[in-house]
């Protein structure tokens, strides 16, 4: 017969096993996964992406033309809400450039402009006048003659030139209802995260009120950024959690009706990742000046990189209450509201964090943990003289070990105040800075670094160790860009890249598919 104390050890000892085998599986749920995002190129005429069909989305803004008068010194100009000139003077012009790319990096053939009003357009460039109709203009383009340009002569003022659009003739009778190129769609399936940072212009933008925002109907989406119901129709079609990234003007109604309305507009299995503006810590972009003044004016500090950093603690917990109020009790399913910091400065992290609390109202920490690499023009000779080999060899044993000491100090900072650590951005940093970027031999050694075969085991090496410091989504920095003198920042360099051909991209796509992301290889 078991005795009454044996039987309640008994009892306690199951409960304990139990209660054990519950907090493992808490631990479990809870121990963030490591996935790769991506940082999408930016809607620039010179986007070597290609993501819309609807070239003339991607459009620079109108340049004012007189005859006689050297190139962009036309009169201001009168446009209409979405952007579309009203009138032009005696012997002015306009004229905006399209597919500004080299080397044949885009689709050649028959292309349609269609538009209403009246005018005169003609091409110039890459593209040539097959056939001209009110309404609609077919021209034959060869991407080998490199940039596309439109140019308008004349308008009439009581029925101007508007809802312009240009695009393969292929293109026609699908774009309204999917705006997107298949290969763009192919090349990002599977990732983690889109963050839409270039994609809303984020650091050039100036929107304060929701009225101001991006509309579908506007001439070009290089202004301001993309409407937010075409963010989330991508997010849509490849089941992928979008990044926000709220403009630094932006008030309070702004917050909230794009809250509301990404809400109402993304599919319920989605999460939507909410950030303020984009690295408000960084003196180099305009929201840190923003926000330094802000800081300033409400007496949040003297100085105005702590003034900053204040503010944008302060800013932060207004938007994350906003989210808060509008997803009501499915937030924590719908929404992640996401601290930034500096990834090589800890203290500032803590900083943003625990200033007026604002750990509380949000869900993750986010750093840029690059491998980093910046060389100034006193540098500069020495880094050219080494081979490529040398350079690969600080690479991997130097700077990978400093970002790695970086992560790892910024996920003690996440735990102390309960959030996930996550990544904003990331990759190779390898660059010339202050002058340096001006040196072609450096440009070429540093290109030459990013095309090594070496570099995807230094990228498979840098995953590795952001998963075993307990980092989350690692949002990868950048899609598709060209290389130049400003940094390799293109996992690929063209819409028509091979992901073979480039190392980095490769070592991306392999690491994601090894943890269970359903990428695509090719």
């Amino acid at each position: 017969m078991v005795s009454k104390h044996a039987l309640v050890a008994l009892v306690l000892s199951a409960l304990g096993l139990v209660l054990t085998t519950v907090n493992i599986a808490k631990a479990q749920k809870l121990k963030p996964q490591a996935q790769i995002g991506i940082n999408l190129a930016g809607i620039v005429d010179w986007n070597t992406e290609l993501p819309l069909k609807d070239v003339f989305k991607m459009s620079r803004n109108w340049i004012s033309q007189r005859q006689g008068q050297s190139w962009g010194k036309g009169p201001e100009l009168t446009l209409d809400e979405h952007g579309y000139v009203t009138q032009l003077d005696k012997g002015c012009y306009v004229e905006t450039p399209m597919r500004t790319i080299d080397g044949g990096h885009y689709p050649s053939g028959r292309y349609v402009l269609t538009y209403q009003g009246k005018g005169d357009i003609e091409f110039w460039g890459a593209a040539r006048i097959l056939d001209a109709q009110p309404g609609r203009i077919v021209a034959d383009v060869d991407a080998r003659r490199g940039t596309i340009w439109l140019r308008i002569k004349s308008v009439d003022p009581k029925d101007h030139i508007r809802d312009m659009h240009l695009m393969l003739e292929s293109d026609l009778d699908t774009y309204e209802q999917n705006p997107w190129t298949s290969h763009f769609l192919r090349r990002w399936k599977g990732f983690a995260t889109l963050r839409y940072m270039n994609f809303m212009a984020t650091n050039r933008n100036h929107i304060r009120t929701w009225e101001d925002r991006p509309k579908r109907d506007d001439a070009n989406w290089t202004d301001r950024g993309l409407p937010l119901e075409i963010m989330c129709d991508l997010a849509n079609r490849l089941k992928i959690d979008p990044w926000f990234c709220i403009p630094h003007e932006a008030d309070d109604n702004y917050v909230r009706q794009f809250v509301k309305q990404a809400d109402q507009l993304l599919d319920p299995n989605l999460k939507m990742y909410i950030e303020y503006s984009n690295e408000v810590w960084n003196g180099i972009f305009q929201a840190n000046r923003y926000a330094a003044k802000k800081g300033q004016e409400m007496g949040l500090a003297d100085k105005p990189w702590e003034a900053a950093w204040s503010y944008y603690s302060v800013r932060n917990i207004e938007i994350f209450k906003i989210v808060a109020d509008v997803l009501g009790d499915k937030r924590q399913d719908r929404a992640v509201r996401v601290l930034a910091s500096q990834a090589a400065n800890s203290w500032v992290s803590n900083r943003i964090c625990e200033y007026r609390g604002a750990h509380q109202y949000a869900d993750a920490l986010a750093i840029a943990p690059y491998i980093s690499m910046n060389i100034n023009t006193e540098q500069a000779p020495q880094v050219v003289s080494q081979s490529v080999t040398q350079i690969l060899d600080h690479v991997e044993n130097d700077a990978l070990a400093e970002c790695i000491k970086w992560m790892q100090d910024n996920k003690k900072v996440a735990e102390k105040y309960h959030l996930k650590l996550i990544a904003y951005e990331g990759g190779q940093h390898l660059v010339g800075i202050q002058g340096a970027e001006n040196n072609d031999a450096l440009t070429e050694k540093l290109q030459a670094v990013n095309r090594h075969p070496r570099m995807a085991r230094i990228y498979k090496k840098y995953y590795d160790a952001w998963a075993k410091a307990g980092g989350g989504v690692f949002a990868t920095f950048i899609s598709t860009e060209r290389w130049h003198k400003w940094g390799s920042w293109g996992l690929v360099e063209f819409y028509d890249s091979n992901p073979a051909d480039y190392p980095k991209m490769q070592a991306t796509l392999q690491w994601a598919k090894e943890h269970g992301q359903k990428v695509n290889m090719r």
